[in-house]
């Protein structure tokens, strides 16, 4: 059994995107195609991070 980990909180209390553009966007989510694709490179920004990259 995995456990589900909550990514954009994470993200929010390591400061690693600590902007308030960012910060919004990971509080709020997405409205629009280019804000998802932001949140996508967050996304693989924080499993870099995290070295769960294969």
């Amino acid at each position: 059994m995995k456990k589900e980990i909550d990514w954009t909180k994470e993200l929010i209390e390591s400061g690693k995107f600590n902007n308030q553009f960012s910060k919004n966007i990971l509080e709020n989510g997405a409205k629009n195609y280019m804000l998802e694709i932001y949140m996508g490179y967050m996304y693989s920004r924080w499993r870099k991070i995290r070295e769960l990259t294969k």
